[in-house]
Parts: C-alpha cells; structure tokens; sequence
C-alpha cells in the first residue's frame, strides 16, 4: 500500500542529469513517526522520494522528477550530484545509533515491488542500485551489513557478483584499490573506507578486514559482469 506524504524538501534536478541511480538508505532514527517528520520539516533540509515502512507501507514523498535532498556529500563514477541523478528511497530502521537490525521479509518485498518500478521507469542499471554508504564511505553506514543485497537482487534488483572461489586471488591492496575505483568508489576517500563500504555490502561478516583475496574475487567477478566498466 502506498500513501501520499508529500515533502517540501526538494527542488529541480540538474538539466544534463539523466536519473540513472536508485539509492537505498536506513533512516536511523527511533521509529518511522520521527523520521517522517524529520523528511517533512523545512528546517531539516532533508527528504526523500519514498519511504518503506517495516511492515511494507510505502510513503511518497517527493515526485520523481524532482530532486530530493539525501546523498548529501556523495561520488559515484565521476558524480558529485547524486540527488540530481537519482531516486531516493528511505528504509525504515533505527540504524546503528539507535539498535540496528534486521530487515522484515514484508519490507524487504515491498522495497523490491517499488525498486522494480522505478527502475523500469526510468532504465535504471543493476550497478547502479547502490547503497548510501557506497556513495558516501567516509560519513555513511547505511543501509548496513544486515541489509540483504543478495536477496534483492534475487528479486530483481541489483546484481550480485557470481564469484569463482578457485580463483587465484592474489594481487594485492593496489589491485583492489584500482577495482575499487573503477567500479564508481570516491577516489578520495581514504582506501581501507573503501574496503569497508565495499565488505559492508557483499562481505558483510568481513566488514572490518582488510583487502583480501576474496575481495578481489568479488571485484573481479563484477567486472566480468559489466558492473566495471574501465
């Protein structure tokens, strides 16, 4: 179920800018009543198109063809104004500050249903289904290593990279790096953030380990897939 829950908190996008990314986030706060009220509060300067609650209620918030205000400071490939190619999507989840857990099976299924849609809509990619904390590693978690990525794109959306675990997974920090970057990561942000934000989202119960030869799999297994594309 859908209900109209319209924000003031947006503008127009950028000319040039085609919307090519769907970006998921947590809200991290206490409940969905708080962060519904903070999406809808002039003086927050923040919101979002839509918002998932943990029982699958969809809230729209935002019209598609404007630009909401939630990447914030943020990169992918080369973009430093996300919102502007983008559609933002709020999961309901008190995150990390305020006891993060999982994610409910009729929230999961409601954020798949809605992302389907947009992504039809609009001709999004499936390496283009990002997380916050993809495109902003050094001030982002969300939405975090209990978010099931591997499901979603079982439902259709996103990818998940198919890894050979016979794979000769030597070479190094540098060739992760250079991976990490090609792939769309923020080539200023400190590398070991990278490493973080990329475990956080296909290694979670690596999140703080360094590169190893696994990560190289997994990055290697994407660009087999056309996820990285240089």
């Amino acid at each position: 179920m859908m209900i109209d829950l319209p924000s003031p908190n947006h503008g127009p996008r950028r000319a040039d800018a085609p919307i090519d990314i769907l970006l998921l986030h947590y809200t991290g706060m206490p409940d969905a009543r708080s962060a519904l009220d903070r999406l809808r509060d002039p003086g927050a300067e923040v919101s979002a198109h839509y918002v998932v609650g943990e029982d699958g209620m969809v809230w729209a918030m935002v019209p598609e063809d404007r630009r909401a205000w939630h990447a914030g400071r943020s990169f992918w490939q080369g973009e430093r104004d996300v919102n502007s190619r983008s559609i933002g999507v709020e999961i309901v989840n008190p995150g990390h500050e305020w006891g993060y857990r999982p994610f409910p099976a009729a929230q999961m299924e409601a954020v798949a249903e809605l992302a389907r849609g947009i992504i039809a809509r609009h001709g999004i990619p499936p390496a283009r289904v990002l997380g916050h904390s993809d495109v902003a590693p050094a001030r982002k978690e969300d939405p975090g290593e209990l978010f099931d990525w591997r499901d979603l794109a079982a439902r259709g959306v996103g990818h998940w990279p198919d890894r050979d675990p016979g794979e000769d997974g030597s070479g190094g920090a540098e060739e992760a790096h250079r991976l990490l970057l090609a792939l769309g990561y923020d080539p200023e942000c400190p590398p070991p953030l990278l490493v973080r934000a990329f475990h956080r989202r296909y290694r979670p119960e690596a999140l703080d380990a360094p590169a190893d030869a696994d990560t190289l799999r997994l990055l290697r297994a994407l660009a087999r897939s056309g996820a990285i594309c240089s």
